[in-house]
């Protein structure tokens, strides 16, 4: 069966390391249109506006209603199906990057229950998905502005959060690394440089990256570095060289190595092909 009535929109440039939206829209279904069963490689967040629908998440059924939300995680199975006789209509917004876990911790949203039901600032998330897909664009502007109400969109779910948050000091960490990361990568920093920032061993820093984001603090700089990279040869008319040495690699040939492990191609070879 086929949605009656779809808005969406995906989006190609995932250029924001700390926060990128992926896709977005909006849904009106036919009864029983189902999702699924099926895995994303992004969080995907639906907030339901009116009718009902069934969710599925490792063999456990959620029977859900207008105002409740739900979150599928990446690399998850899930499926779900719109109600029979009442079948729902829906936002959905999906992202990631390396403050989507580290912001989710803080709702009531978890693994074994991915459900939040009568949030109190229902109407207002509504509000905010519908302003991310209204914000959609190709430009580096939209990404940014997307990003934004992301954030404003995600807020709510925390402030409607039931339980206090839990100070999980893995998620400090990486969150200090990442600032580091994020204001440092075009010099030349190491991995030693980023733990004794975060004032940790080398093996704690990586053991902590490892458990949050599921990389080591090495491959997360380095795809930092890349994500910066890509972006300088769609929008710049730096060369190679250049690009390497703004992005905090001290050598092209190591440049153009890392960034063909990344990207499957040499950076002259994307900077054509964009």
């Amino acid at each position: 069966m086929h949605a009656n009535y779809k808005n969406s929109y995906k989006s190609t440039e995932k250029e924001l390391v700390s926060l990128a939206v992926y896709n977005v829209g909006y849904q009106k279904c036919d009864p029983l249109y189902q999702w699924g069963p099926g895995v994303r490689d992004h969080y995907l967040i639906h907030h339901i506006i009116s009718g009902k629908g069934c969710l599925k998440v490792k063999q456990k059924d959620f029977m859900l209603t207008a105002g409740d939300s739900f979150l599928v995680y990446p690399g998850t199975e899930t499926s779900y199906t719109a109600d029979s006789e009442d079948p729902w209509e829906y936002a959905w917004v999906g992202f990631n990057g390396s403050d989507a876990p580290i912001i989710l911790k803080a709702t009531d949203f978890t693994p074994s229950h991915p459900v939040v039901s009568g949030t109190p600032y229902g109407r207002e998330i509504t509000h905010q998905l519908l302003h991310i897909y209204e914000a959609r664009g190709k430009d580096f502007e939209s990404a940014v502005e997307m990003t934004g109400r992301l954030y404003t969109a995600l807020a709510l779910f925390i402030k409607g959060a039931t339980h206090a948050p839990v100070q999980n000091n893995y998620h400090t960490y990486v969150q200090k690394a990442i600032e580091f990361i994020a204001v440092n990568y075009s010099y030349p920093i190491t991995v030693e440089d980023i733990a004794d920032h975060v004032g940790l061993s080398r093996s704690h820093l990586f053991r902590s990256f490892e458990l949050v984001l599921q990389l080591s603090p090495k491959e997360y700089l380095s795809q930092f570095r890349i994500k910066q990279a890509c972006y300088l040869l769609r929008h710049s008319s730096l060369s190679v060289t250049a690009i390497a040495n703004s992005v905090g690699f001290e050598s092209s040939l190591y440049f153009s190595k890392a960034f063909k492990k990344v990207k499957g191609m040499p950076p002259r070879e994307y900077k054509q092909k964009k």
